[in-house]
């Protein structure tokens, strides 16, 4: 066989292969994301977590360029040599592709965290309304804490290399109480790409090759701690959007801070009250009458901050990435984000905030 073939080949076996792990989850769960891939990103993290600026977007940029390049140099042989230049793309692709599973992306074949927590997986409308009235009290009662004014929005006081190093406070507290979602070796940055970022939607991601955690540094500070929790948890091997989004609440919610306490309350408070929304209008108009008016003050601002970025890219980024979840486990795709609420609201069955 000729050489050139043996890329693309191992690129349909690995499609196979994934095809049949979603049977074994137990196996990922024990061999890959609590054996394997632990020592892999703490390994990353250790080496890059010191570096003040993402040395994954940096690299990022490097390929980009790399790529123009290959194809500017190449435009005039795509029509002579388009079998060898198919044949070279796919042997990247598949190199990649290797490399992406075996450093991070196996985690999305894992055991589902409800099934790990022992968490119910489905929810009434009643048990939906009585969390949502809880949780519009304690968002209240923290809004009023923080600003001694029913009316005043929050102002979050720190910088977000302060929010980096206080977000480990949280991961501390949730690990006492549930193992494994311990943190170690901080390696969260400010995305290079920010901007870019925002035109396309998105608050942050993690680059699976690196095991650095980008947060686009353009968001409303209120919002900080949840939306860079939330990346943390994809670092400590959690794939799927909602179970990271139900971890990084946790992690700001048991926060001994009062400001992460408030991101994380109205950031779930948030999501509930857009499934009403959706749902019952009536009955969506009655709970938001109760909200403080400084919480929709701070909804307000992060509504507007994403409307002036509005554009069709955003539009053709969501189609994508909810295709990319779909494709990775993730069947709800965009709609997995939210969610968490499912997790959120059986969590919290019986217990206080």
């Amino acid at each position: 066989m000729k050489r050139k073939y043996i890329l693309p080949l191992l690129l349909l076996l690995q499609i196979i292969l994934l095809k049949i792990l979603p049977f074994f989850p137990e196996f990922i769960e024990r061999f890959y994301s609590n054996g394997m891939y632990l020592k892999i990103s703490h390994f990353s993290r250790i080496i890059l977590g010191w570096i003040p600026f993402s040395i994954g977007d940096c690299v990022y940029s490097v390929l980009i360029l790399l790529l123009i390049r290959w194809f500017w140099k190449n435009r005039k042989t795509w029509k002579s040599n388009w079998k060898d230049h198919l044949l070279r793309t796919l042997s990247v692709i598949s190199i990649f592709y290797f490399f992406f599973h075996l450093i991070w992306a196996l985690n999305y074949y894992r055991e589902p965290l409800f099934e790990k927590m022992k968490i119910k997986r489905e929810y009434t409308d009643a048990e939906l309304l009585v969390f949502t009235k809880k949780l519009i009290a304690k968002t209240n009662e923290i809004q009023f804490q923080i600003t001694k004014k029913d009316s005043s929005k929050v102002v979050f006081p720190y910088s977000q290399q302060q929010a980096f190093q206080m977000n480990l406070n949280g991961y501390q507290n949730l690990a006492k109480e549930h193992p494994y979602f311990a943190y170690q070796n901080l390696s969260i940055k400010k995305s290079l790409f920010s901007l870019p970022l925002t035109y396309m939607g998105f608050g942050g991601y993690l680059n699976p090759f690196t095991n650095e955690a980008q947060v686009n540094d353009l968001l409303p500070m209120y919002n900080f701690p949840a939306t860079s929790c939330h990346e943390m948890a994809h670092q400590i091997g959690f794939a799927s959007e909602s179970e990271c989004n139900f971890i990084g609440v946790l992690a700001t919610v048991k926060n001994d801070n009062l400001y992460y306490q408030y991101s994380g309350y109205s950031f779930a408070l948030r999501y509930c009250l857009g499934i009403w929304q959706a749902k019952n209008e009536p009955l969506f108009n009655q709970l938001k009458k109760t909200v403080h008016v400084g919480i929709l003050k701070n909804y307000q601002e992060s509504q507007d901050f994403w409307k002036q970025y509005e554009t069709p890219i955003e539009t053709g980024f969501h189609i994508f990435y909810d295709n990319f979840l779909k494709i990775n486990q993730q069947k709800d795709g965009m709609e997995s984000y939210s969610k968490f609420v499912d997790l959120m609201v059986n969590y919290y069955k019986g217990k206080e905030f």
